[in-house]
């Protein structure tokens, strides 16, 4: 697949680089389509990778002991996915990553994040401001699921990500809200009522 189909600069686009620092970037990335229900990384997996989504749908989901997936997140397009706590922290992979759409990503390596920091102070820049919003992000999710009731949740949920239902399963969404495909079908007839 051609890179030149899809400007790696639209994924910096608060950012000005010279055509130089750009064909740096370029080659640190690498562009990757996948079908729907691949598999981008399994738990227990190296986590050394992030995916930026150009196009398409991945989720993050945890499984169990008792084998139950647990989503943490969807990535849509211009959203950042990994296993942060296998790739900051140079562990082992405890997440899964699939496609659930037919999907097209840059993949940028540990080690090729690591140089970027280290010859364009801009990425870093970047990745900083990226991860400050994740991580409120992640914390309004934490204390919504701890305070909120299901409908709620749901309908935070529909407002973070628009157009989402259209493209997952129902049973990917209640993994999502913690609840189970019966109580989602409910809260969609309720909602719907209203």
């Amino acid at each position: 697949m051609s890179k030149s189909i899809y400007n790696i600069s639209q994924i910096f686009k608060n950012f000005s680089f010279s055509e130089e620092k750009i064909k740096v970037i370029e080659s640190l990335f690498t562009l990757k389509q996948y079908n729907k229900g691949t598999q981008l990384l399994n738990a227990n997996d190296e986590g050394d990778v992030q995916f930026y989504v150009v196009k398409g749908c991945l989720r993050l989901y945890h499984t169990d002991d008792l084998g139950k997936d647990h989503t943490v997140q969807f990535g849509i397009a211009d959203w950042w996915m990994s296993d942060c706590t296998a790739f900051f922290t140079e562990t082992k992979a405890i997440m899964n990553i699939e496609a659930i759409k037919d999907t097209v990503v840059y993949e940028m390596s540990r080690q090729n994040r690591d140089y970027l920091y280290e010859h364009i102070p801009e990425i870093e820049t970047y990745f900083r401001q990226k991860l400050e919003l994740a991580f409120a992000a992640f914390q309004r999710r934490i204390i919504a699921n701890l305070s909120q009731n299901a409908s709620d949740r749901y309908l935070n949920f529909i407002t973070t990500y628009p157009d989402i239902e259209k493209c997952v399963k129902n049973y990917h969404i209640a993994s999502y809200l913690g609840i189970t495909t019966e109580s989602l079908s409910r809260i969609r007839k309720d909602l719907s009522k209203q």
